[in-house]
């Protein structure tokens, strides 16, 4: 048995150390249940799975093996609006629960990886707010800061990252529910790209807008779990097939920040100076920032619960709110009934006009990688919150309300904390399909902050090096066109568990040239006669055995894996081209390597 006092961190990499070297996944599943006994915090949880059914769960899971099972042993919690089998789903509203009868694809997906899950969390009722406190069970409290709100409407799930419960934890995000309650509680909230994470079996707060969200203690945690429930579901017309790409940063960071006067901190000085040291981490030092005005983002988000978009909130539960309306937290139902205020004529007006303010504020990206916006302009106490429960849970949006709504991506990560040790962060967006962008980013910010791990104490690791210890079986691959990262073939790479080590160059002996007749373009990588040879930029990958066989398999001819020599003169298996196929081919050795091609 570990003990309580082991300062054993649940984040990926220290867990499945801890397993490699002899720990049970049924252990972790009883040191999670006895920390949260020793928090005496009951509003995390609105219902566990039965100890004998978690059990089975981890007996069930074999052999240690996170090539078969990348998540293996990993503890989780679900909100308690994302349908799972066997447990109720209440919304926080005990009323309204209903037993589904299969669990929601997205859990379905990250058990089949090995995640073990241990229950569902609590949330504002329906999915309507951002502090965390409008539900009918007890509200959960915030792992920082006791005096504030937790967050929401994840706020059970964040809470339980934050104080080492659980590895990740799904949330579901409309109006930022999975970014406000990550920077309150000093943890990392990943929204995906709408219908990346198919929305089936989510009970919807707005159907149109909502995404299955993960909360988790690193940036990388966060994403590899996003890759192991990313998928198309054909069930499911909210869902979308787009490439998940592995994280990237861009040569030169395009940074979208705030203007003057679109920084709004509702006279939080304190707030603002966090932002501002924020804006001075390293990941950012180089980047070229441009200053945005967000007025048409502003305008946007003020479509969703001042216009008739509230309307959608209603007809997710229509038929109850009529029925039964005093089963509702009051302030939930003043807001939802707010709907029957506008008319289907409203409703159109309002889609008129998002499509106009779309049109204003969608070109911003023609010149920025990403936005950094502040997760939230201030925190909020409770005393705040139960003086004035809609305002101060108002100001928390401010800069999340507009993200779905324009169809973008975003990532919360925590940023230095303010002076008055209260938790900040930074929220990153970009357009949909450029979740790996955020992620490069994100990671890259989070390891310079020189923060703790949610509640833990734990510092949050260090950057992989280049070189670190591969399995000893893994096969590294260099790679030299369209299957380095972000670009068009990668998707292949990674579904065959490739992982990213090293840019690299090779030898000053191999042309380059484009295969003829390719779809999309393909480089061919040639050795040169002695004396007419350059180097050439290229990736190195690995790959545990099986994903080498099955990537390998399918390379078409007349490409072929062959050995490579690199500059320091190691030599790997790698893209090569037979001569034979490069007859009048064009030669673009010049160039030094296939991204100055695309260019």
């Amino acid at each position: 048995m570990v003990s309580i006092l082991a300062p054993l961190s649940f984040d990926f990499a220290s867990l499945h150390r801890a397993y490699a070297e002899g720990l049970s996944p049924a252990e972790v599943a009883d040191l999670s249940l006895t920390r949260l006994m020793e928090l005496r915090d009951p509003g995390i949880y609105i219902a566990m799975r039965d100890q004998a059914a978690i059990l089975e769960d981890c007996r069930a899971l074999g052999a240690f093996d996170l090539a078969a099972k990348p998540l293996w042993g990993l503890p989780f919690a679900v909100k308690d609006n994302v349908d799972v089998a066997g447990l109720a789903t209440t919304v926080a509203c005990p009323q309204f629960a209903y037993m589904p009868k299969q669990s929601a694809p997205a859990v379905e997906l990250l058990q089949k990886a090995g995640a073990i899950l241990l229950g569902k969390t609590n949330l504002d009722q329906f999915a309507t707010g951002l502090a965390g406190v409008r539900t009918s069970y007890p509200v959960p409290r915030n792992a920082i800061d006791p005096s504030l709100v937790p967050g929401g409407s994840s706020s059970g799930s964040a809470v339980a990252v934050a104080q080492g419960l659980v590895s990740f934890a799904l949330g579901t995000d409309t109006a930022g529910s999975g970014r406000v309650p990550a920077a309150l509680n000093n943890i990392v909230g990943l929204k995906p790209s709408l219908g990346l994470i198919s929305p089936r079996g989510v009970f919807p707060a707005c159907r149109s807008l909502d995404t299955i969200s993960i909360f988790a203690l690193t940036v990388d945690d966060a994403f590899k779990a996003l890759e192991c429930c990313a998928h198309y579901d054909a069930a499911e017309p909210y869902s979308r097939a787009m490439p998940l790409l592995r994280p990237f940063v861009p040569p030169v960071l395009r940074l979208g920040i705030p203007n003057a006067k679109s920084r709004q901190f509702f006279g939080d000085a304190v707030a603002e100076a966090a932002f501002d040291a924020a804006l001075a981490n390293e990941a950012f030092a180089g980047a070229e920032r441009v200053e945005i005005d967000f007025a048409p983002f502003f305008d946007v988000a003020a479509l969703l619960y001042n216009g008739p978009f509230v309307a959608e909130r209603y007809a997710a539960i229509r038929a109850f709110i009529e029925a039964q309306p005093q089963a509702l937290y009051p302030v939930t139902r003043q807001i939802i009934e707010g709907a029957r205020a506008f008319s289907a004529a409203d409703a159109f007006a309002g889609l008129y006009r998002l499509a106009e303010l779309k049109r204003v504020a969608l070109p911003v990206w023609d010149n920025i990688d990403c936005l950094v916006v502040p997760s939230m302009p201030g925190v909020v106490t409770l005393e705040e919150i139960a003086a004035d429960p809609i305002g101060p849970n108002a100001c928390l949006g401010t800069y999340t309300n507009f993200v779905n709504l324009l169809d973008l991506s975003a990532l919360a990560v925590p940023g230095p904390f303010r002076s008055d040790g209260r938790p900040a962060g930074i929220t990153l967006i970009a357009p949909a399909g450029q979740d790996a962008l955020l992620a490069g980013v994100g990671r890259v910010f989070h390891a310079h902050a020189n923060l703790s791990m949610g509640a833990s104490g734990i510092a949050v690791p260090a950057l992989a090096e280049e070189g670190d210890a591969l399995p000893p079986d893994w096969i590294e691959l260099v790679v030299v066109g369209a299957h380095m990262q972000g670009l068009a073939l990668n998707t292949e790479l990674v579904a065959s568990g490739g992982t990213f080590r090293r840019e690299a160059q090779t030898a000053a002996s191999y042309r380059l040239f484009v295969v003829p007749e390719t779809e999309p373009a393909r480089p061919g990588l040639i050795r040169a006669a002695k004396g007419e040879g350059q180097a050439i930029a290229v990736e190195v990958w690995a790959l545990p055995p099986a994903g080498f066989g099955r990537f390998v398999a399918a390379i078409p001819s007349p490409l072929c894996i062959g050995s490579v020599e690199l500059a320091d003169g190691s030599v790997l298996k790698g893209f090569l081209c037979e001569p034979e196929a490069l007859h009048g081919a064009q030669d673009i050795s010049h160039l030094g390597g296939w991204r100055a091609f695309q260019v």
